[in-house]
């Protein structure tokens, strides 16, 4: 994956404070339920872990990204939330926001 000099950029600018953000970076890991998805998104009707990233005031904000999120998408969060500080992908923005939204399908066990 190569990085253009945009992306390194506000990367850097980030890293040494000349870009700042009230917001921090999370990974967000939900276990939930596919229902009838939105255009765009892919993924068997079941269960499936939501993965997605954040830039958001903090962890519950995250969590609760995911939640609203997945319901306007068609997956309904009802079991774990996992999230993890991590380095962003994008940039950060004016508001919170979540990005990079990938639905895994998985089985139960019996």
């Amino acid at each position: 994956m190569t990085t253009t000099k945009e992306e390194k950029d506000w990367k850097l600018k980030l890293r040494y404070g000349k870009l700042s953000t009230p917001y921090k970076h999370f990974s967000v890991l939900a276990d939930g339920l596919v229902g009838e998805l939105e255009d765009g998104f892919e993924c068997r009707p079941g269960r499936a872990w939501m993965a997605m990233k954040t830039w958001a005031t903090n962890a519950d904000e995250s969590a609760d990204m995911a939640r609203v999120i997945g319901q306007q998408i068609g997956f309904t969060v009802d079991g774990k939330i996992l999230i993890y500080d991590t380095e962003p992908e994008q940039p950060p923005s004016e508001k919170p926001y979540g990005y990079g939204i990938l639905l895994r399908p998985y089985d139960e066990k019996v």
